[in-house]
């Protein structure tokens, strides 16, 4: 019989086991994470050098921001990198992606993260509002998933993980351009992950419902509120949650896990 020390010790050597596996399962690769200066971009690039990866990530400037972010991450043990890039465009793309091979000298997720708003009734909603919604959402995921691909199917592995939204399942008034470039991550998902499973190379989308960042934290409580009544679990994710879901996807854990699409919504859209 073990006595109650015995066993109390014995959990708490298993748990720290545990923690040490979960802390670890990224160690060694490279993860490439857009639009990672803030939000939940910074969260899920905080969360995978947790993990042990290695981490190369973009934004449209190379700020303040990024500095502390690349300072943070290096004290974590990990190499990490800010690029300043524009996602939706094909050529700052390619040239970014080829920077960061050749500093880390692979790639093995890419999170494309990258994300704008410009909100407005159909009858008054700009073709600019339209465009740029489109381009640094949807276009930004070709461009950066074509420019990684010649990397990830010469390494015959690799994982796709696009940063969508519940809108683009559900709808949303007023975001019709939101809406219909997070629709289009979900059906590019689905279609790479036909393409490229034979490569070894997985490609899923996560939705996220409505998540606290410094943004949405500055709404009103009334607003807030309403969102959180139309929410099962009665209130907002973190960041945190949505990069936890990243960690997954990224590492060996969901080896047989492609075109997926996961809901981090507290049940908000099912």
């Amino acid at each position: 019989m073990f006595s109650l020390e015995t066993f109390v010790l014995f959990l708490f050597c298993s748990n720290k086991q545990i923690h040490i596996r979960i802390m670890k399962l990224l160690d060694q690769k490279t993860v490439v994470i857009t639009g990672a200066a803030r939000g939940i971009g910074r969260a899920i690039a905080i969360k995978c050098a947790e993990a042990g990866a290695n981490v190369a990530f973009t934004d449209l400037n190379y700020d303040d921001n990024m500095k502390s972010l690349e300072a943070e991450l290096t004290k974590m043990g990990v190499k990490a990198k800010g690029y300043a890039s524009n996602a939706s465009n094909f050529e700052s793309s390619n040239e970014t992606v080829t920077k960061i091979v050749e500093d880390f000298g692979r790639v093995d997720a890419l999170v494309n993260n990258a994300g704008i708003t410009r909100d407005n009734l159909l009858m008054r909603m700009t073709e600019e509002q339209w465009d740029a919604v489109i381009n640094v959402n949807l276009k930004s995921v070709f461009n950066m998933t074509k420019a990684v691909q010649k990397t990830m199917l010469s390494q015959r592995s690799g994982s796709i993980i696009n940063i969508s939204s519940v809108v683009g399942v559900g709808g949303n008034a007023g975001q019709v351009n939101y809406a219909a470039s997070k629709a289009g991550m979900i059906g590019f998902s689905k279609s790479v992950a036909k393409e490229l499973g034979v490569r070894n190379i997985r490609c899923n989308a996560i939705a996220p419902g409505f998540i606290i960042t410094d943004m949405t934290a500055q709404l009103p409580e009334d607003v807030k509120k309403s969102w959180y009544d139309k929410i099962p679990m009665k209130r907002g994710g973190t960041p945190e949650e949505v990069a936890g879901v990243v960690i997954f996807l990224a590492s060996d854990l969901s080896s047989y896990v492609t075109g997926q699409t996961i809901h981090v919504c507290g049940a908000m859209q099912t």
